[in-house]
């Protein structure tokens, strides 16, 4: 007790557990530091993901666009109206590609390969295609034939009697 002016002061009394309550708000904001790194952490991974899955669809488009201007201009022809590499034009600009034609004789379709890159620079990705393209007509060119002709009504109608 203090005495002050001759009368005695009682000072309140202090809790000494005020301590505690400043380390329980420092270990809270730690773990919910923690927290929130964890959930920034896979968003930005999950948004990542994302952006390379559009790419790859995209990608799998212009490429299968590749193969059908083969298939339209033929084999042989393509490789003299088109460029077998290249940039795409804008707005598909990041994307390169690259178009390998291979004769594998007479008769015998071409075998195609259609590749679209991204992001060479940094790391990206690339998908192939590959097809079986036959000329289109041609002094050489043979259509192919079944071994047998075919009866489509004996096949769908076997009790009917052809006349």
């Amino acid at each position: 007790m203090n005495k002050v002016c001759g009368h005695s002061v009682r000072r309140p009394h202090r809790n000494h557990r005020g301590g505690f309550a400043l380390i329980d708000a420092i270990i809270g904001a730690v773990i919910l530091g923690i927290g929130l790194a964890v959930v920034i952490s896979l968003t930005s991974r999950a948004v990542q993901r994302q952006i390379d899955g559009e790419k790859r669809t995209t990608a799998a488009w212009l490429a299968d666009g590749l193969l059908n201007m083969v298939l339209a201009d033929g084999p042989v022809d393509y490789g003299k109206r088109n460029d077998s590499s290249g940039r795409f034009d804008a707005p598909f600009d990041e994307f390169t590609y690259n178009v390998e034609l291979k004769d594998q004789g007479v008769n015998v379709p071409f075998r195609v390969t259609a590749t679209v890159s991204w992001d060479k620079d940094r790391g990206g990705g690339s998908i192939q295609v590959q097809s079986l393209i036959s000329e289109r007509g041609g002094d050489s060119y043979q259509p192919r034939r079944p071994l047998e002709p075919v009866d489509r009504d004996a096949k769908y109608h076997p009790d009917d009697e052809s006349p």
